[in-house]
């Protein structure tokens, strides 16, 4: 075995638990790298749901996807909303925490608010041994204090509902990204309220 960068162990993860057939969620399409692995993973009868806040991220994303946007739904909207467009059980979920990589506009953020209420609405629907896979990229204009509210708020998970890991290279400079991976234990609606 060889250890794998963030992104890399993130996927791995993901495929160790998402099957052929279910729907996942990629919470933060970007230009679509996460959604077209997961769309992949789900096969011809599963399901992804991409959210982003930016119209240029979804259509990054649909050019990529070509023949596999038959297995997505983008939605321009936050990914704290995902009740109203997903229902049901979802074998898996990804975030890529930040900002669109190369874009016009570097001041448009995932926020801690929206982050850590998307992460907890999915961890109700998420199955039992599904996974979450958090990339956290800090350092930007508020990335710090997104990252410890979120860090924050993983901590303050019951270790008997969820593990929560967190991954990342040590010696790596310029502000690379950490992976937290949350696991669901244990069937549950959802977790205790976020204040």
């Amino acid at each position: 075995m060889k250890l794998l960068r963030v992104l890399p162990f993130a996927k791995y993860l993901l495929g160790e638990t998402v099957v052929t057939g279910e729907t996942v969620v990629d919470a933060t399409a970007g230009n679509g790298n996460d959604t077209q692995f997961l769309a992949e993973q789900v096969g011809e009868n599963g399901h992804v749901f991409a959210f982003d806040i930016q119209q240029a991220a979804l259509d990054s994303t649909a050019e990529r996807l070509g023949e596999l946007n038959e297995r997505v739904t983008l939605i321009l909207d936050s990914h704290d909303n995902v009740e109203q467009y997903v229902n049901g059980q979802i074998g898996g979920a990804v975030f890529n925490l930040g900002y669109l990589p190369h874009s016009e506009d570097l001041s448009i953020v995932t926020k801690p608010d929206t982050t850590i209420k998307a992460i907890h609405t999915m961890l109700g629907m998420l199955k039992k041994g599904g996974i979450i896979a958090v990339s956290v990229y800090d350092g930007h204009e508020g990335g710090q204090e997104e990252r410890d509210a979120l860090l924050d708020y993983v901590k303050s998970l019951h270790q008997s509902d969820v593990h929560v890991i967190r991954y990342e290279l040590l010696n790596q400079r310029n502000n690379p990204p950490f992976l937290i991976a949350l696991e669901k234990m244990k069937d549950f609606s959802s977790v205790k309220q976020v204040e």
